[in-house]
């Protein structure tokens, strides 16, 4: 047969990719590419109805996943992928709700959005894809972005410290927490199964290398990001949220911290609603 003729094999995830969109936008050395593969990967071995499941992304590197994913898939504004989540999640609480976004979109402009949601328990996963800085826009500072790290905005290194977003999502009241990196993949999978096949709000930070933008101004290639990954991370299931931050000299501890039970949003308010 004329090698010309050989129809390629066909990639495991081609059934939820959009191909027609492929290439992607993100940049060689980039590790979304490997935390959407995950994500992918848990929503089909989690065995839900895929014809339920709608993933939301907001603006950013990381934001450009729900175009790629051939499912109800919804591209929103700045910051504003949680709160479109959550009016889904109201409609019809059939759904499974996945918010796949960057540290930006999630913790800077939709901060407020993250507190409330899981504050309110509403029933869906938000997997932040934290790369230290805003890496579509040019590398500036962000809320994420490591004490003394370089960026185009910190020239000199970032003088303030940054948020601990696993500590943040405890203090809110999310029922589900993890850390992974993008060299974890297989624990990274495993947690987003988990995350989609409960109920409430769970959320999982992926350490992700940024060689294009934060990497070239810290002199780190993807390749000794991911080493870092690898050296300094400790994995330490069941880890109070108040020991874990990020300390790439000391270590980076990683695992399943939080996983409790507590009535969701919608359950609350039917049953509010049935006493009034």
């Amino acid at each position: 047969m004329n090698e010309n003729h050989i129809k390629p094999p066909e990639h495991p995830l081609d059934d939820l990719l959009r191909t027609d969109r492929i290439p992607h936008i993100w940049c060689p050395g980039c590790g979304i590419g490997t935390a959407f593969s995950a994500c992918l990967t848990a929503m089909k071995t989690s065995e839900l109805d895929l014809k339920k499941m709608v993933m939301v992304s907001g603006i950013g590197c990381s934001g450009r996943a729900a175009g790629y994913v051939k499912l109800d898939s919804f591209h929103t504004t700045h910051g504003r992928s949680i709160p479109f989540a959550t009016g889904m999640k109201l409609a019809n609480p059939e759904l499974n709700l996945v918010v796949f976004s960057g540290d930006g979109d999630l913790f800077a402009i939709g901060g407020n959005h993250f507190i409330h949601a899981a504050r309110r328990n509403v029933d869906m996963t938000v997997v932040c894809v934290n790369n230290l800085n805003y890496g579509m826009t040019g590398g500036q500072v962000a809320a994420t972005t490591p004490h003394k790290a370089k960026t185009t905005t910190t020239p000199f290194g970032n003088p303030e410290s940054p948020f601990n977003l696993p500590l943040m999502a405890y203090a809110s009241g999310a029922t589900y927490i993890a850390r992974w990196t993008t060299l974890h993949i297989r624990d990274l999978t495993n947690s987003i199964e988990t995350a989609l096949k409960r109920n409430g709000f769970s959320f999982i930070e992926v350490l992700s290398p940024c060689p294009v933008n934060y990497g070239r101004r810290n002199k780190q290639s993807s390749y000794e990001m991911l080493k870092i990954y690898q050296d300094k991370g400790i994995i330490k299931n069941g880890a109070h949220p108040t020991e874990i931050d990020i300390d790439f000299d000391k270590g980076i501890i990683l695992g399943d911290f939080i996983d409790v039970d507590r009535p969701t949003c919608v359950e609350q308010y039917d049953k509010t609603c049935r006493l009034i």
